[in-house]
């Protein structure tokens, strides 16, 4: 398998908001699978539009994910001439399918427009632990059912307007007192309390078709002893894979997160996600890590760590992921973007929920 192939199961961020000679550099000789966007990346309509463009123009052969971080509230990595919708717990409060589809809808139209395809949500964490320092109102609310019914709506009005939408963090992130970002959670739950709270979404999800999930840097007792969910066959080969029957493309959080990094070098965490099942490898920041990570699983499939077959099942999702939503991309247009972002339809809609939960307030 060629390194061209390899970084097929990378998706890597970067700094910068232009595409620079170092980061044009890397893209042709690596070829990750996608890239990732934040607000350090992102200034204007314009310059969104320039720099999706230039990022597909460096990668001819396969289309690239380019994916962002667009949840609403105070997760929202878009200037602010986009309509930044509120949080997900504002929508839990209305209690509408109807209105969290709408809300993706206009999300999505507004992401396409600048070349933007993957969407880093729903939130499919259930916000059952008021101590949890992380989900909070980025979850719809604190019951799995109202999670399950508004997250998949969410995951449906992305992928309805050509977004891929990514339900996390699986198998659930709501009853943690740590932030992974930070520390590794542990979570003590018993099995039987994780099938009626925190799996509840992420099964129906599964089962509606949604196109991809992340994985949490959570340590689950129940599910396995020692290793967090991303680095864990139990969790992402047993249970994700043949107990929910998932065959969608899996990426990791970013394995730059303390909970990860902090137990795990680059190279081992980068291999063990792989090996337990998931598809796309995240890492968001250091250039040097991205690099020693993609040599790494170089390495470890020429010393047979990792098989052919196993890879050539991730390589078959992320084809059909890339088939389904991006085959038939075009360039953004700055004048046909400018016509969508922030349009008259999408502040209207904005207001009716901010109007709508100052009534519930």
């Amino acid at each position: 398998m060629s390194r061209d192939t390899i970084g097929q199961f990378f998706m890597i961020g970067f700094d910068g908001t232009d595409l620079s000679s170092d980061l044009a550099a890397f893209l042709k000789e690596y070829r990750p699978g996608g890239v990732i966007v934040f607000a350090r990346n992102l200034q204007s309509i314009e310059q969104i539009v320039e720099l999706t463009n230039a990022l597909q123009r460096c990668s001819p052969q396969a289309p690239l994910l380019i994916a962002i971080d667009q949840e609403g509230g105070r997760v929202s990595r878009l200037p602010p001439e986009f309509t930044i919708f509120p949080p997900c717990e504002i929508l839990g409060r209305c209690r509408s399918s109807d209105l969290a589809y709408a809300v993706a809808t206009a999300t999505a139209r507004e992401l396409r427009a600048v070349g933007i395809n993957m969407n880093m949500a729903p939130v499919l964490d259930v916000n059952s632990n008021p101590a949890n320092p992380v989900i909070g109102d980025r979850a719809f609310g604190s019951t799995a059912e109202l999670v399950r019914d508004l997250g998949w709506a969410t995951a449906r009005g992305l992928q309805d307007n050509g977004v891929i939408a990514c339900g996390k963090h699986f198998p659930g992130h709501g009853d943690t007192v740590a932030d992974s970002h930070h520390e590794l959670p542990i979570v003590t739950a018993s099995r039987q309390r994780l099938e009626r709270l925190e799996l509840l979404p992420f099964r129906h999800a599964a089962s509606q078709g949604i196109a991809t999930m992340m994985t949490a840097h959570v340590l689950y007792h129940a599910l396995d002893e020692t290793l967090p969910a991303t680095l864990s066959p139990a969790v992402i080969g047993t249970l994700l894979r043949q107990e929910l029957r998932y065959d969608g493309v899996v990426l990791t959080d970013d394995l730059e997160m303390r909970a990860i990094i902090d137990h795990y070098g680059i190279e081992e965490a980068t291999v063990r996600s792989v090996e337990a099942g998931c598809d796309l490898v995240l890492i968001c920041k250091d250039r040097n890590r991205q690099v020693a990570a993609i040599e790494a699983l170089d390495k470890a499939i020429a010393d047979g760590t990792i098989s052919t077959d196993r890879l050539t099942q991730s390589l078959e999702r992320i084809g059909r992921l890339k088939q389904r939503f991006l085959a038939s991309s075009q360039p953004a247009v700055v004048s046909d973007a400018k016509s969508v972002v922030g349009c008259p339809a999408h502040q209207a809609l904005l207001h009716s929920i901010d109007q709508g939960a100052e009534r519930l307030a």
